[in-house]
């Protein structure tokens, strides 16, 4: 695991952005997972105007969400799907095409077609061949995904409950209305997300600060979900100096992020 302190969001985006674009140009064919929530948005931003530059596209490539509420209806605003078409799909954006942006579904019925659907979206990753780069997000309980804190570490693409934490943290989504935010989803599990390849977790903010101490430095363990991140060979954190100001190791973060880079 490789820590890089920027000194804002913008900074941090613009530099996984530019391993992305790099780690996608020596690939062919490229299945990149994708996350949702605010802060990849700055790295999605980058990722379109690398395509308008003609430098980046993925209209070869697959991608693979994360996670979806179960509840919404289709072409809600907050349904990861649609969140994705606006921010990849497009000749005017990534160069993504719909039929290669791949989402758990979760207009089913509950709880046996959900279920039936995450199976589904598990092996429709491994079919696809799995995923080349991840990018991973974190949330103020440490979840990736929509894994919460007590997940088994080896745990399969699944249906679980949202943590009330994630609700509050997602109710500015939804008019900051608790009450509109769903309470179930399907999400990756942690050993699906393991199974990539390599691995970008992007975090910014002082509010994410005790997360990403506790997913880089603390204890592996199924109360930070994304602890289990420092047993994956290839995995690199950019975070802002607000994020990273409780590691403990900051110093040493830097000098081996100058040494590996």
């Amino acid at each position: 695991m490789k820590v890089g302190v920027f000194t804002d969001a913008t900074a941090a985006a613009k530099a996984a952005a530019e391993h992305l674009i790099e780690m996608k140009n020596g690939v062919t064919p490229f299945n990149l997972g994708v996350a949702t929530g605010s802060t990849p948005l700055p790295l999605y931003e980058e990722l379109r105007a690398a395509h308008a530059e003609g430098t980046f596209s993925l209209a070869d490539s697959k991608a693979f969400a994360l996670d979806e509420y179960i509840g919404l209806e289709p072409g809600h605003p907050e349904s990861y799907r649609k969140v994705l078409q606006d921010e990849l799909v497009g000749d005017d954006k990534t160069g993504l095409t719909d039929q290669n942006l791949f989402t758990p579904n979760g207009n089913v019925e509950f709880p046996e077609g959900a279920h039936e659907a995450a199976d589904a979206y598990d092996a429709a990753i491994s079919d696809n061949g799995g995923v080349n780069l991840q990018i991973l997000g974190i949330g103020s309980n440490g979840h990736i995904g929509f894994n919460e804190p007590g997940i088994s570490l080896s745990s399969r693409t699944h249906v679980d409950a949202l943590a009330r934490q994630t609700r509050e943290d997602n109710a500015r989504f939804f008019d900051d209305d608790l009450d509109k935010v769903p309470d179930m989803c399907i999400t990756q599990g942690l050993g699906t997300i393991m199974e990539a390849d390599h691995i970008v977790l992007l975090a910014t903010g002082a509010g994410k600060a005790d997360a990403i101490a506790a997913a880089v430095e603390g204890p592996i363990t199924s109360s930070c979900p994304a602890s289990i991140l420092q047993m994956h060979p290839s995995v690199r954190v950019y975070v802002d100096e607000a994020a990273a100001s409780k590691l403990e190791n900051l110093d040493m973060h830097k000098v081996r992020w100058e040494l590996h880079v």
